[in-house]
């Protein structure tokens, strides 16, 4: 099976399924948020909350009843070998932004196919927006989403969560890439992806990326007509080394990997 075999049909049910998903774990974040919540640094120094456990544990039991053949891969409970199918799946993304009281955390969840991705939810509980994307079509509130016509770095509004995780080599390829944009902006996790596909900004730059991090972002980016891709410009995948460059078009891609290169 490959991803460009797949009936739309089946996408759009997958992705309906998703969307219940989302809809069934948004109170479970939105009860925890701006609370005293406590919380534990898991083995990289990532903080982790009762509300992420929460909900993966929500997310992976609905799957399995629904899907039980299908793989899972979350952040926080790890891999359920399956068929096919992998559903890949970040309860809070941004989770220092949820502890913090920052709205824009997001809940993550993609479906890859043979290993490679195929449908993507961005939810963000805090605002009620919602960016979904399949092979041809990426909506936000119902309506296609489209990045912007952005060809050229100097001309693009550059992002990244923070600036603090790129060192050495990676903060010296960051900051010939973000001086050479129009401007930049940081924060924003999950959120400035949908921003991405939604035609507000043009360049995203991470590095330390996990593949629940990125795994359900880039069939949305590339229905709405960007491109993702690691730093050497290669197909994201769970083996990736989590350098993830996304851009508004391929002409800007194409220049930003060569600005990254030097």
């Amino acid at each position: 099976m490959v991803v460009s075999s797949i009936a739309t049909e089946q996408a759009d049910a997958y992705l309906s399924f998703a969307a219940e998903l989302a809809d069934e774990v948004r109170p479970i974040a939105l009860s925890y948020f701006r609370t005293a919540i406590e919380f534990t640094a898991k083995s990289d120094d990532s903080p982790v909350t009762v509300a992420d456990r929460l909900i993966e544990a929500r997310l992976r039991e609905r799957i399995s009843a629904r899907y039980p053949s299908h793989g899972i891969y979350g952040e926080e409970m790890g891999v359920k070998q399956g068929d096919a199918f992998t559903w890949v799946i970040d309860p809070i993304d941004g989770t220092k932004s949820f502890i913090t009281g920052f709205p824009l955390f997001g809940t993550l969840i993609g479906l890859t196919c043979d290993r490679r991705p195929f449908c993507g939810l961005i939810d963000i509980p805090a605002t009620g927006e919602r960016w979904i994307g399949r092979p041809g079509l990426t909506t936000y509130g119902g309506a296609r989403a489209r990045t912007r016509d952005c060809r050229r770095v100097a001309d693009a509004r550059f992002y990244t969560t923070s600036p603090d995780t790129f060192v050495d080599a990676d903060l010296d390829r960051f900051e010939r890439l973000s001086n050479a944009a129009q401007m930049r902006r940081f924060g924003g996790d999950c959120y400035i992806y949908g921003l991405l596909a939604s035609g507000h900004c043009d360049l995203i730059l991470e590095t330390g990326l996990q593949p629940y991090d990125y795994m359900a972002l880039v069939p949305i980016l590339e229905a709405a007509g960007g491109r993702i891709t690691d730093w050497n410009g290669e197909p994201l995948s769970v083996e990736s080394s989590g350098h993830v460059l996304a851009s508004a078009t391929p002409a800007l891609h194409d220049e930003a990997l060569a600005i990254i290169r030097g």
